[in-house]
């Protein structure tokens, strides 16, 4: 037998996250106590109304066959009149609807629709490695651009399709960003499909965090700007909004193409969600909204809280503006450690898991992702543990803001 490692294995480097993630469990298993800022898994149950909607429905007999692929005729109702009220943006909820196994499983099986070998994808640098991994898993070349929404990004993108053979077919944007936590406005996506009219370039927009706004300004879509089904699909995602992780139920909608292509591939690789999770799903799109702006607070009170008790250990945390994590510089007197070290340390020596930005591409050394996940107790816990490491490592709070 071939001892050689499979073709697409050895195009994926080990991934860099699930190293921490390892060392964070193995500490759990041995009895410590890890406050866990790593990953962006939500702590809080959905409404009420919602898990009672799970329940009947799978109390019923006839429940638990196999699903639609492509989602319940509900669901893709109920996702296109999300977008009537919050976007103001008219979907077909046939033809320009697909309820997908969270927005991760939704990417990477478009990428699979839409990818032939050797074409170049453009995916942000720091960015969350589905946007990557997805394409290369698929057999393409991934680019990568700067996840600044400022003039570098519209020069790395011109490069690009100067100098890119063959050029690139598609661009992955995901604002609010993860991990960066940018934002953008209308006028960036209106940039952005005038410009991907001009080179025929298609445009896959994660807007996952499309709720979890802090300054005022909601979240624009893509697909609120005139023309830009022609050339474009967003995903989105039950997760954060109405706080529904392990429940994997995301949406990717608009162009009719690539919806039609994506629906294609699905339905070759599985039944869609548990019905009763798809109509759970439903009474949350369709229901009182309430937990949506409780979650906005709850997460903004959590980010004031991190930046306030972080900075009184001596780490300065940019406060972001939107998504439920803060992209947070390694504290410059420890700062020569790199992100993945720091990050090992910072499990070790303080019981706090964060996420190493090199995980998210190579742009990202020097950053940690930082998820408020945790309640307010926690977080301020979490300040006092660092602030003891820091001690340890005979690195004050005023020092740890210098050079070292």
């Amino acid at each position: 037998m071939n001892s050689e490692e499979f073709y697409r294995i050895k195009r994926l480097p080990p991934y860099i996250i699930a190293e921490v993630n390892a060392m964070r469990a193995e500490a759990r298993a041995s009895g410590r106590d890890i406050i866990d800022l790593g990953m962006g898994n939500p702590d809080l149950p959905p409404p009420q109304h919602v898990l009672e909607k799970l329940c009947e429905v799978a109390m019923k007999p006839d429940a638990h066959g196999y699903s639609a692929s492509k989602g319940i005729p509900g669901l893709r109702k109920a996702q296109a009149a999300y977008y009537a009220r919050r976007f103001n943006v008219e979907l077909d909820p046939e033809h320009e609807v697909v309820v997908t196994l969270g927005s991760k499983e939704g990417l990477a099986n478009l990428a699979q629709a839409i990818t032939a070998p050797g074409d170049v994808i453009l995916a942000p640098n720091p960015g969350y490695p589905i946007h990557s991994f997805g394409f290369i898993i698929a057999g393409g070349s991934v680019r990568s651009v700067p996840t600044t929404p400022d003039e570098r990004y519209w020069e790395a993108l011109d490069r690009a399709v100067k100098f890119m053979v063959p050029k690139p077919s598609a661009l992955v944007v995901c604002y609010p960003s993860n991990p960066t936590a940018e934002v953008v406005d209308l006028a960036f996506h209106e940039r952005l499909v005038a410009w991907a009219k001009e080179h025929g370039v298609w445009l896959l927009s994660d807007l996952t965090y499309s709720e979890l706004y802090y300054d005022g300004q909601p979240t624009p879509s893509l697909l609120q700007v005139p023309g830009a089904k022609d050339l474009a699909v967003e995903f989105t995602s039950m997760s954060k909004t109405y706080s529904m992780a392990g429940w994997r139920i995301g949406f990717a909608v608009g162009n009719k193409r690539l919806i039609s292509a994506l629906t294609r591939v699905k339905s070759y690789l599985d039944y869609g969600a548990f019905t009763p999770v798809q109509a759970a799903a439903v009474a949350a799109l369709n229901g009182p909204q309430d937990i949506v702006e409780k979650n906005r607070q709850l997460y903004r009170s959590r980010r004031d809280v991190l930046v306030e008790s972080f900075g009184r250990a001596g780490w300065d945390i940019p406060p972001p503006r939107a998504s439920m994590f803060a992209w947070a510089p390694l504290p410059p007197a420890l700062a020569h450690m790199g992100s993945l070290e720091f990050s090992k340390q910072l499990l070790t020596h303080a019981g706090v898991a964060v996420a190493p930005g090199i995980g998210y591409g190579e742009d990202g050394e020097g950053y940690v992702r930082i998820a408020m996940v945790e309640n307010e107790h926690r977080i301020r816990q979490a300040a006092r543990n660092i602030r003891r490491y820091f001690q340890s490592m005979g690195v004050n709070a005023a020092s740890a803001k210098q050079a070292g």
